[in-house]
């Protein structure tokens, strides 16, 4: 009785505030839209990793077969090469590029200068515009054996010329490297926005107490974006096993496709290229269920540590 009597009021509740802010609601309304068409909606598809999906058929009319997809992407030779590249690649990424808009934005956040800064907050956010197949096109000019920038350096230094984009122990470092290049401009955004929210006050009663400018980031600006970092992490935490094919895909050659073949770029190749619709579901929900796990256990391990957490 009390639970429903409970449920009504918040139902009333609801209506009188979708009432009162109807602009807001309206608003967001094209957002949530395009979430359930292009997000949920999609999930019915899911069903074909359970199935032999044929086309002419349809998804019901296919026959069910199991976990058999699964067991073959578990048994194949692929399943370790693409599984373990995926997470040094991964793992990688998040012990690199997770710090560097942190470091990024406490630089930027000390810089005294409005317009040098702003200078620099614009340089490094432009990489973030540049599409992929550019970021690609031009790693292969500059790092080119016989006409790139970097090895006509190295040479005038007394090197070697070396091919980085087709000997297999340079890929991940490029790949990665690269990626921290164009996405850190854009990372430290949110860390700027949590440090803009600090009290003057606490820098200006540091100031008088004899604190340095390392001081004040050490002391002031790191334990005001903890809570962030933490709840960025988990996020980040979330995604780590979804690299996307496209970055991997373009850099990939006959000469490092030993680490540089990944889960999505595998993917990729047996679902759109070969038509196997189904083994690829499979392959991309288990990725999936991969992220989740990942995802709820950082979480509560953050929620124990820290006490911050996304829920």
């Amino acid at each position: 009785m009390k639970n429903n009597r409970r449920g009504m009021l918040n139902g009333k509740k609801l209506k009188r505030t979708i009432t009162r802010e109807w602009q807001l609601y309206l608003l967001a309304l094209p957002a949530v839209i395009y979430l359930f068409l292009f997000h949920y909606v999609p999930m019915y598809g899911v069903q074909i990793a359970f199935k032999d999906f044929v086309a002419i058929k349809g998804i019901e009319g296919s026959p069910w077969v199991g976990f058999k997809h699964f067991e073959r992407f578990f048994s194949t030779y692929m399943f370790e090469r693409a599984f373990s590249n995926t997470l040094i690649l991964s793992f990688m990424g998040l012990l690199i590029g997770f710090p560097v808009p942190i470091i990024l934005a406490l630089l930027l956040n000390q810089l005294p200068g409005k317009k040098f800064k702003k200078t620099v907050q614009t340089v490094t956010y432009a990489p973030h515009f540049i599409s992929l197949v550019v970021i690609v096109g031009m790693m292969t000019l500059l790092f080119s054996p016989n006409t790139g920038i970097v090895n006509k350096a190295l040479v005038q230094l007394g090197g070697q010329k070396t091919n980085f984009m087709g000997e297999a122990k340079y890929f991940r470092w490029m790949y990665v490297l690269s990626g921290v290049w164009q996405s850190a401009g854009w990372g430290s955004i949110i860390y700027l926005a949590a440090l803009s929210s600090v009290d003057m006050g606490l820098y200006e009663a540091a100031r008088m107490d004899g604190c340095s400018r390392f001081g004040l980031v050490l002391h002031i600006d790191i334990p005001s974006i903890i809570p962030t970092c933490v709840i960025m992490f988990i996020m980040e935490m979330g995604r780590l096993m979804s690299l996307g094919y496209q970055k991997a895909y373009l850099m990939q050659n006959d000469l490092n496709l030993s680490v540089s073949e990944i889960i999505d770029t595998y993917t990729y190749k047996v679902g759109l290229i070969n038509n196997k619709f189904s083994y690829s579901s499979a392959i991309g929900l288990f990725t999936s269920v991969v992220n989740i796990i990942l995802l709820v256990g950082a979480n509560t391990l953050s929620r124990k540590v820290t006490e911050e957490s996304l829920w």
